[in-house]
């Protein structure tokens, strides 16, 4: 498949397409990540034929081999984004060929092929374009949309597969926190780390994240909303949560987050924020902060505002952080006024509601 012109996908519809009104049910509350929609996309790879079959076909079971490679050696990996209403109608895309670089930044790490970012574009947008009636329409609703790419060729050797498969599959969802809490609890882990230097920390790779879940049941076992992990190295510098960066606001009106070293995830909401900041005219560092420092600048009122941001959450306000040494808790446990602001010109541009100056949206008729 060329990776020149655009690309074309064949149509496979469903023929057990959910009816109208049954659909209209599932949007009212959809929660996140438990309400997917008719169709997925899907292209194969070979080595001797590279990527072919593109096709939206219906959404259905993966029938794999138990030889299959992904089930011995994790060779896998995926994104996360969203569509959204326009306020005119059609919807829009924000950054994807963002996530296109990003997906083949994972591929690289993981030894796996490259896909022509044009390709991962069109899937993007034909799986739109047929489930554009899926999108809530309210103040959260988005569709998100899941691409991931998987070792399927049946060997057990150990070496990068001969075969793979991509697909995206959406899903329509609501506000990715339940219970409409004002801020979110984090635990900071001392035993386990997300990642080390030389490690798949940059990658979106399902390992990252299976790693991260003894973790966040002990961030639960404690009380807390979500797991903060140290780096690997030295056990004091915050890196990110499980699956959201890290922001915080000093008094003085400036930020700081954690540098990209390759034990963190480039994240797309983040790298959004940080320009958006800085054509406010705001501060923003990218250096070490520590969690003595963390707790010693909440204590003395230094750090007024801390949250977490990705694509899923969007951004959400830090109210408290736990550890076996104690707690603190960060100005009001509630959004502040920067975080809020900050929040509200990403969203507003997503939405369609604020200018556009990045080029950051792409619409999708």
């Amino acid at each position: 498949m060329s990776s020149g012109a655009t690309p074309t996908f064949a149509f496979e519809p469903s023929t057990a397409m959910v009816a109208a009104n049954e659909r209209a049910q599932r949007l009212v509350n959809p929660g996140f990540g438990r309400v997917f929609t008719d169709h997925m996309a899907l292209i194969r790879y070979s080595e001797d034929k590279g990527w072919h079959d593109a096709k939206i076909t219906a959404r259905q079971a993966v029938s794999m081999d138990p030889a299959s490679s992904v089930l011995h050696y994790a060779q896998e990996i995926f994104e996360g984004l969203k569509a959204y209403h326009r306020p005119n109608g059609g919807a829009a895309l924000f950054r994807p060929e963002a996530n296109a670089r990003r997906f083949n930044d994972s591929a690289r790490r993981m030894a796996m092929p490259a896909l022509p970012e044009e390709l991962f574009l069109e899937s993007i947008r034909a799986l739109v374009r047929t489930e554009k009636d899926w999108i809530p329409d309210s103040e959260d609703g988005a569709l998100y949309l899941r691409p991931f790419m998987f070792a399927s060729e049946v060997f057990l050797g150990v070496k990068p597969s001969a075969e793979y498969l991509y697909m995206v599959i959406a899903s329509s969802v609501g506000a990715y926190f339940k219970g409409g809490a004002p801020s979110v609890s984090l635990w900071v882990t001392r035993e386990y780390t997300r990642a080390a230097p030389g490690g798949t920390g940059a990658a979106k790779c399902g390992g990252n994240y299976a790693t991260s879940l003894i973790a966040q049941a002990e961030a639960t076992r404690n009380g807390c909303d979500q797991v903060v992990f140290l780096d690997a190295v030295e056990r004091r510098w915050v890196e990110e949560l499980g699956g959201m960066n890290i922001f915080f606001v000093f008094d003085d009106g400036t930020l700081v987050t954690p540098p990209l070293t390759g034990t963190i995830l480039p994240g797309i909401t983040r790298d959004s924020l940080l320009t958006l900041a800085r054509d406010q005219g705001l501060t923003v560092r990218e250096e070490p902060y520590s969690i003595e420092q963390w707790r010693a600048d909440a204590e003395s009122g230094r750090l007024t505002e801390a949250f977490a941001c990705g694509t899923a959450a969007v951004v959400t306000p830090i109210g408290s952080v736990k550890s076996a040494e104690g707690s603190f808790s960060i100005g009001g446990q509630s959004a502040g006024p920067l975080t809020q602001r900050l929040r509200a010109n990403l969203v507003d541009i997503q939405r369609g509601q604020a200018p556009d100056p990045h080029g950051w949206v792409e619409k999708i008729q």
